[in-house]
């Protein structure tokens, strides 16, 4: 008999979590569904739960709490409400998978309980490793517990990695699509709408990660995952523009030989990889028809313009908190944006000023990070007025 995979989904109802959901829809007999948890989208959480049975469900809108659990009433379902029963849930499910969907920073001491709890980490909220990576990577390593990446660069790079343990990486190469607004200029940007910058030409993404791919913030912050990720240093890790997006990522190593992984961009094949991971399991997702892609092309990121991706850099050299910073930052100006408050440049604009505003610890405690990130976003509040 299979020994299915009990798996806990925390962010089901967002992008990621519903992917997820369908993977484990199409693969009842080797996924078992433990956990599943959303911010604020309680209807959806419902359907979801009553369709899945899993053994725990928690709204983190407390709001939301008693809508939820009348809803399941006659369902043999625990109910939980708040952020802090996130993190709880993880000591007591008996998932040996969490998959960490959740949006930003909010992901952050969930998974560090997951971690605790001796849980294997699917990682798609690479804001974990962002504002925590070394925390996080010592946690890994006393738990003795391993992290398989799902944003679809990171499970590129792992995937290119496999069976190379001996050798010597020379270089991490990172590939972007470019977002919307690929070739621009920064007179171009300043007026550019809600609407254009969440018409991603590639990946159909969450509104939050949808602007980061728009500023290139979401390409920098995946540049600072791939240090903690993979144990190289800021020097070995490049990023090149590639509009196809069938190049999910590369690694360049000692002897000058390059690995790539390709594929379609769809975002199930790295949920699924993570999830069966070392298996292979088939799938009857859509196969790469290379005749459709008969041109691959490559150019090197404007970090001028784009300058959220330099700010990534600087933050990552820094070191410390300033990562928590940028990430804490980026969270208030993207909403920010989403909300007309301010313009498209005005995201990389606060970012840059929280950068040189918020106090710098060198060698932050947990403590620390949780007090950065409550600094940084009020400070951020402010200089929005």
């Amino acid at each position: 008999m299979t020994i299915k995979k009990k798996i806990a989904i925390l962010g089901s109802t967002g992008s990621i979590g519903t992917q997820a959901l369908e993977i484990a829809r199409t693969q009842k007999d080797k996924i078992e569904v433990e956990v599943l948890t959303a911010n604020t989208n309680a209807e959806l959480l419902i359907a979801q739960a009553k369709e899945f049975n899993p053994n725990h469900v928690v709204i983190a809108d407390t709001s939301k709490y008693l809508q939820v659990k009348e809803a399941l009433a006659s369902e043999d379902i625990k109910v939980f409400a708040g952020n802090n029963s996130i993190a709880e849930i993880m000591e007591i499910t008996s998932a040996d998978t969490v998959l960490t969907a959740m949006v930003g920073y909010s992901g952050l001491l969930p998974t560090i309980k997951a971690i605790e709890n001796k849980k294997r980490i699917a990682l798609a909220n690479k804001e974990t490793l962002v504002v925590a990576g070394e925390l996080i990577t010592k946690l890994c390593s006393t738990h003795q517990v391993n992290i398989i990446p799902v944003d679809s660069e990171h499970s590129a790079i792992f995937q290119c990695l496999v069976g190379e343990d001996l050798n010597t990486i020379e270089k991490i190469i990172l590939t972007a699509s470019g977002g919307p607004f690929r070739g621009k200029k920064l007179d171009e940007l300043a007026n550019v709408t809600k609407a254009q910058a969440l018409k991603h030409p590639n990946w159909s993404m969450g509104a939050k990660i949808t602007i980061d791919s728009a500023t290139l913030m979401n390409k920098g912050l995946e540049v600072i995952e791939a240090k903690w990720l993979f144990g190289v240093k800021d020097t070995q890790i490049e990023v090149v523009i590639h509009p196809q997006s069938i190049i999910h990522s590369m690694v360049e190593f000692t002897d000058g030989s390059i690995k790539a992984q390709m594929g379609l961009p769809d975002m199930k094949l790295p949920i699924h990889y993570a999830f069966f991971y070392p298996e292979r399991i088939k799938t009857d997702f859509t196969r790469m028809n290379f005749k459709n892609y008969s041109t691959l092309t490559f150019e090197e990121p404007d970090m001028q313009t784009f300058r959220n991706l330099k700010l990534a850099y600087e933050a990552m050299n820094k070191g410390g908190n300033m990562a928590c910073i940028l990430n804490a930052a980026n969270e208030i100006a993207v909403d920010a944006f989403l909300k007309d408050k301010i313009n498209f440049l005005g995201i990389m604009k606060l970012n840059e000023k929280c950068m040189q505003k918020v106090s710098f610890i060198a060698k932050p405690t947990l403590e620390d990070y949780i007090e950065t990130d409550i600094e940084t976003r009020k400070i951020a509040k402010d200089l929005i007025g």
